[in-house]
């Protein structure tokens, strides 16, 4: 079921990709309410070995991981402190669908909510992600404000949409344990 529903969101989003609205459904939740930040859940989905506040991951990693400017699937979006994101965020890139549109997974975004494949936007004036805008799952539209990103931090294994599917769930119940 799963591989019949991925692909028809892929192709109704990219439908969408000449209006600045990705379809209805993106940024679905999964796993109901769970009290999770964004940093954990990240961790236990990709494995990256990091831990403290979401913005202080990017520094963290140097030496650790490679980070770059280019998503891949697996990868981890760092966003940067800002008076919106206090502590920054992170999320895990789940499906590349063009050179500046991506798909995330994420915990947090949405207060106690894991979303899924939530669609992010490269607005960079250089077209390097270090300016994003992320889809808002309450609204049903592509959130007003833009947010400032270091880039993504890659686990150093390749991964593939549905295996970050599928891990997901066991994802939300590592950090919930305190993983």
């Amino acid at each position: 079921m799963r591989r019949l529903v991925v692909p028809a969101l892929l192709s109704l989003f990219l439908a969408a990709c000449g209006s600045s609205h990705p379809p209805a459904d993106a940024g679905k939740y999964v796993g109901g309410t769970v009290p999770l930040e964004c940093a954990p859940f990240a961790r236990a989905l990709t494995g990256v070995a990091l831990r403290g506040d979401a913005a202080s991951w990017w520094d963290s990693a140097a030496g650790r991981y490679d980070r770059g400017q280019a998503p891949r699937v697996g990868s981890v979006l760092v966003l940067t402190r800002s008076s919106r994101l206090p502590y920054g965020h992170v999320a895990v890139v789940s499906h590349v669908l063009e050179r500046r549109k991506i798909l995330v997974t994420q915990a947090n975004w949405v207060h106690h909510r894991v979303t899924e494949d939530q669609a992010v936007i490269d607005v960079s004036p250089s077209n390097d992600w270090s300016q994003v805008q992320v889809f808002w799952p309450p609204s049903g539209q592509m959130g007003g404000g833009v947010y400032t990103a270091f880039g993504f931090i890659n686990p150093g294994r390749r991964t593939t949409p549905d295996e970050i599917a599928e891990a997901t769930p066991r994802a939300i119940r590592l950090a919930s344990s305190g993983y």
